[in-house]
């Protein structure tokens, strides 16, 4: 079987297991909360105006968190390189396009290449495009820094499942772990290629020679860019770095707000604050390298946390809203991601880092 093979098959398998665990997780929780009040309940609902207005106002949220994100994007870009024009359009298609890749990897890093190689296509030098992605995952892990305590504080007396403490407690770790490596990267580049490119050397034992060689080269070279993108934004790019974090609150905020309206689409409280809190705290488990897409993941932690919100009053609707929640923030990213990247690439299977290296030569 040649190499493009074995990557198409890869992709594949990746886009059953996301999706697969996604569904089978909220299957799975639709069967222990689902019962004869739940059919009753919802036979009533889906005559109410409110929950189709509620449920579009969803729905409206996730394409402007799309647009919100594409406008940090292009903020991004422009600081970079002025001469390179990239439209707020242009820019929410890459992010639109990045939903799909992001959606069957781990830490939903599989969307950065993308970006990465559409802004590239656009005019950005392939380095200049990695500072704009580096540069928002920068932004993003000081907004969840931020956010954690608040977090914390509203749920501190409400979390009393194991399975979801020992989950955040997990990731708290994982992402300040992440964040002082971070700083030292930054601060010692060259003491940082040459640890990366060390613990390369004793795996490649385990990998073909060839291969390991072009590791070792993309680690050097994406320390650099890392180094470089870095200083460049906590330098002269600082008030396009400021100017990026404002929408950074607005983007995530605007996501935030969709539980809150499925609930009142549900007839349920929308527990604005508390919602806000349990997002938070969704997001470094998401964060974590665990399933393709934290798919399962992230359904079971949606299921624990706003379980404790619901109550045990109404726990009947508990997989009904998980159910909504994941279709409009990962089901519509899926197929809306899939749409846009086939028609960029005519394929939704055949990205990969390849295909970065291919457009640089």
């Amino acid at each position: 079987m040649t190499n493009e093979k074995k990557k198409l098959n890869k992709t594949k398998i990746s886009i059953f297991v996301s999706i697969a665990l996604s569904l089978s997780i909220i299957v799975l929780i639709l069967y222990f909360t689902i019962d004869a009040q739940t059919i009753q309940y919802l036979s009533q609902l889906s005559f109410r105006a409110g929950f189709f207005l509620f449920f579009g106002a969803a729905v409206l949220l996730n394409v402007l968190y799309w647009f919100l994100w594409g406008a940090r994007l292009k903020v991004l870009s422009t600081a970079i390189d002025p001469k390179v024009h990239v439209s707020l359009w242009e820019a929410t298609k890459i992010v639109i396009a990045n939903q799909f890749m992001a959606g069957i990897t781990p830490s939903v890093a599989g969307g950065e290449p993308v970006r990465i190689y559409l802004l590239n296509k656009d005019g950005l030098s392939t380095g200049g495009a990695t500072a704009a992605v580096l540069g928002e995952r920068l932004i993003d892990a000081i907004f969840i820094l931020v956010l954690v305590p608040f977090g914390f504080f509203v749920f501190k007396d409400r979390i009393d499942v194991k399975l979801i403490s020992y989950g955040l407690s997990i990731g708290v770790i994982v992402f300040i772990t992440g964040l002082v490596l971070f700083a030292l990267a930054l601060k010692y580049p060259k003491k940082t290629k040459s640890l990366l490119i060390t613990i390369s050397k004793k795996l490649s034992r385990f990998s073909k020679k060839g291969r390991s060689t072009a590791v070792v080269d993309r680690i050097g070279h994406e320390v650099d860019n890392f180094h470089n993108s870095m200083v460049f934004f906590l330098t002269g790019g600082k008030k396009a770095f400021l100017g990026a974090g404002g929408l950074t609150v607005l983007m995530w905020s605007t996501g935030f707000m969709i539980p809150s309206m499925l609930l009142l689409a549900l007839g349920l409280d929308p527990f604005f604050i508390e919602s806000y809190a349990a997002q938070a705290l969704l997001l470094i488990i998401v964060m974590l390298p665990t399933t393709p897409g934290s798919s399962g993941v992230t359904e079971l932690g949606m299921a624990a946390l706003y379980g404790v919100l619901l109550g045990v009053s109404h726990q009947y609707l508990l997989g009904v809203f998980v159910l909504l929640f994941r279709f409009i923030t990962y089901h519509m990213n899926m197929i809306c991601g899939a749409i846009f990247q086939y028609r960029i690439f005519k394929s939704i299977t055949s990205f990969s880092l390849e295909t970065m290296s291919k457009k640089e030569g």
